[in-house]
């Protein structure tokens, strides 16, 4: 992921941005895919800005690092070979004019796998992740994607929020805990499967469970989705990351059509989870990630 700010602050962002999808398009191709997310800061004409879309704010625990942390417009490179994603994120940053690079940051996806309609992946903390994204198109654009006549500007519809958090794992500390301890904080098995032996593809009952004997009450899991049969409506999509010298993290990205109902409502939830102190976020923003095409640049760029 590359977020980028504009150079100089006033002046011709219509063209700057035109210009910008133009090296995008270019760097795309070989195996090689590039997604682009508008921060607040890019929108010139707020009447155009999505509603919800600024500068995403500390929640408790954070440590947002300013130097990794917003940016007028994420450029997200993906690919299966980390040479080529690499040699394309340097391409793009290399060719764009009228624009700096705020923050820079490369993961990758442990055991990458689809199973059952689901992208999984193993996270540093050792634990397959995705099994809570729905495994179809449908939920998953209805989850995701923008609706008309929810008070977002015409040219946002079929457009998404993504939030970036960038945070780094106390990986050794956590390497210290049994695996029962490990999972008892997650509040599933490392393979997936539920503690109070719910089939991983199913969903638990966890009114069964008021005192969190089987699942705790401070789990991860339990936390962010009380309700299993009523999943939070976001997509999310994680990559591990090390930096070496002990960095080492999660870049954790997701994407919802409303951020109050999605992330916001998650994330204040799990404040005093138990894997609050193997955890520190320290960086990532808000962005809004256009419709396909590049119809939306006639409304937020006009010529």
């Amino acid at each position: 992921m590359v977020a980028l700010d504009r150079a100089l602050r006033a002046g011709a962002v219509e063209t700057r941005l035109r210009e910008l999808m133009g090296v995008v398009g270019r760097v795309r191709g070989g195996g090689v895919s590039a997604a682009v997310g508008l921060g607040a800061g890019v929108f010139v004409n707020s009447a155009v800005r999505p509603a919800q879309l600024g500068p995403m704010p500390s929640f408790a625990g954070d440590l947002l690092d300013p130097a990794q942390s917003h940016g007028d417009v994420l450029v997200q490179v993906s690919g299966e070979r980390a040479e080529q994603v690499r040699a394309a994120a340097d391409r793009l940053v290399s060719d764009v004019r009228g624009w700096r690079v705020r923050w820079r940051i490369e993961g990758f996806r442990g055991d990458n796998r689809v199973e059952d309609g689901r992208g999984l992946a193993r996270n540093p903390f050792h634990f397959t992740e995705g099994f809570g994204n729905p495994p179809d198109e449908r939920r998953t654009a209805d989850r995701a994607l923008v609706r008309a006549g929810q008070g977002e500007p015409e040219w946002a519809v079929g457009g998404s929020y993504q939030v970036v958090r960038i945070i780094r794992l106390a990986t050794e500390l956590w390497d210290k805990d049994s695996v029962q301890e490990q999972e008892r904080i997650i509040g599933r098995r490392r393979d997936g499967r539920w503690l109070d032996g719910t089939p991983k593809d199913e969903q638990p009952n966890f009114a069964v469970d008021p005192q969190g004997r089987l699942t705790p009450l401070d789990s991860h899991v339990r936390l962010a989705a009380p309700d299993r049969r009523n999943p939070p409506p976001l997509i999310r999509r994680g990559y591990s990351y090390d930096r070496g010298d002990g960095d080492t993290g999660l870049v954790f990205s997701c994407f919802q059509r409303d951020l109050a109902t999605g992330f916001e409502a998650v994330q204040k939830r799990l404040a005093g989870e138990a894997m609050a102190p193997y955890m520190l976020t320290t960086g990532g923003g808000y962005f809004f990630v256009p419709p396909p095409g590049n119809a939306w640049l006639d409304a937020v760029a006009p010529a």
